[in-house]
């Protein structure tokens, strides 16, 4: 039997109704939204609607569904937001907490136009210095915000944060790939001008799927420019959200999956999902910890996500993913997971840990196979952390 304990990848166990509405979609209709006034492009444009809706609901985001503009996953909403807010010379405060969809795109926006980057520091706890933030942003354009870790699974204090980047008069960005579907988090109410998330985590979408949220007011440039379906003899992009910033065909057929996934959401609320991953990390934290030789890396963190990242003295990382799964079903991730920074915190750079984390769908039984395989892997086998 497979225990998959991996949900801050990917929620590669989703609702059956993703799969039937992906399936009926191409079926019955598998058409391109926006372009044609046929009958099933207008059914297709339908879908695409309804999911931005959905999105809005379950993100509780305000205003008009049409400030999010899907995108292939969160590094390209990321992407989007960084190169069309950042001019050459302006200064971005990002964090030891983000991940690479954040850490490249401002390396090289620092090599190819001159933008200063400045990184507030992190902690093992997940805290960080809100006067340190009030420096770092003196004269910044932009501010990123990590909302959930991916390592330590803690949240940062937005609405702190944010506060502080407003007044030094810089917009700020959320990073919510950890935190969309995961946590009842208002991230627009608690300050964030642009919010960038992914389908296929705690939206239970495909991968393939993502999207960038734009408050009312601020202007990103195009990251692509193509067709938009409409606006044909313009050359430059239209003016208007969301085809500002949707150029070429989108994948119709993951944002109907999206949709599903999202419904799903609505229907069992997203603090009984939080609340059921929040009892099952406690458990599984509680059950790792009393293992011989085992560190738990990443804080209990109860607001933050369902994820526990470990090491053993006496065990590389991979090497107990690779027995956990091979012995006893439970997939977990093991490495640096994107995030080197994080990692840098807490002092796994060199080797990296292994992250177990739960989902939507996660069983008290999936909690305690992972429990006592990492006891009987980490008893049996003793091979020196290199």
């Amino acid at each position: 039997m497979r225990h998959y304990l991996d949900f801050a990848a990917t929620s590669a166990v989703r609702p059956p109704r993703v799969a039937e509405a992906v399936a009926e979609f191409l079926t019955a209709c598998g058409a391109s939204p926006g372009r044609g006034g046929h009958s099933v492009a207008i059914e297709s444009g339908r879908v695409v609607l309804r999911c931005r809706r959905a999105v809005m609901k379950v993100l509780r985001l305000p205003g008009d569904p049409g400030r999010i503009a899907f995108t292939f996953n969160a590094t390209h909403a990321l992407n989007t937001a960084l190169w069309g807010v950042l001019n050459p010379r302006d200064a971005v405060v990002i964090s030891q907490y983000d991940h690479n969809s954040v850490l490249r795109p401002v390396h090289q926006l620092a090599q190819s136009r001159g933008v200063e980057e400045r990184m507030l520091c992190g902690s093992p706890d997940g805290t960080v210095d809100l006067d340190e933030a009030s420096q770092l942003l003196d004269g910044a354009r932009l501010l990123v915000v990590n909302a959930v870790s991916n390592v330590l699974g803690t949240r940062l204090p937005l609405r702190e944060l944010a506060a502080v980047a407003h007044d030094a008069g810089a917009l700020v960005l959320v990073d919510a790939a950890q935190s969309a579907g995961h946590i009842p988090a208002d991230h627009a109410a608690e300050g964030a001008d642009l919010i960038a998330f992914t389908g296929h985590k705690g939206l239970l979408g495909p991968q393939g799927t993502g999207g960038l949220w734009v408050r009312e007011g601020v202007d990103v440039r195009p990251l692509l420019t193509g067709g938009t379906g409409g606006d044909s003899r313009d050359r430059v992009m239209p003016a208007a959200m969301p085809d500002h910033l949707e150029a070429g065909t989108g994948n119709a057929v993951g944002l109907v999956g999206l949709l599903a996934g999202c419904e799903h959401l609505l229907e069992c609320g997203v603090e009984a999902v939080h609340l059921r991953e929040a009892t099952l990390k406690a458990r599984l934290r509680e059950g790792l910890a009393a293992i011989p030789g085992v560190r738990l890396h990443s804080p209990p963190a109860p607001d933050g996500g369902g994820l526990v990242t470990m090491t053993h003295k006496r065990l590389d990382p991979a090497l107990l993913a690779e027995l956990l799964d091979r012995d006893f079903g439970v997939l977990a991730r093991s490495g640096l997971h994107c995030a080197p920074e994080a990692h840098r915190i807490l002092g796994t750079d060199a080797i990296g840990a292994l992250r177990l984390s739960v989902g939507w769908c996660s069983t008290e039984e999936d909690v305690e196979q992972a429990i006592e395989a990492v006891e009987v892997v980490t008893r049996q086998v003793t091979v020196p952390v290199s």
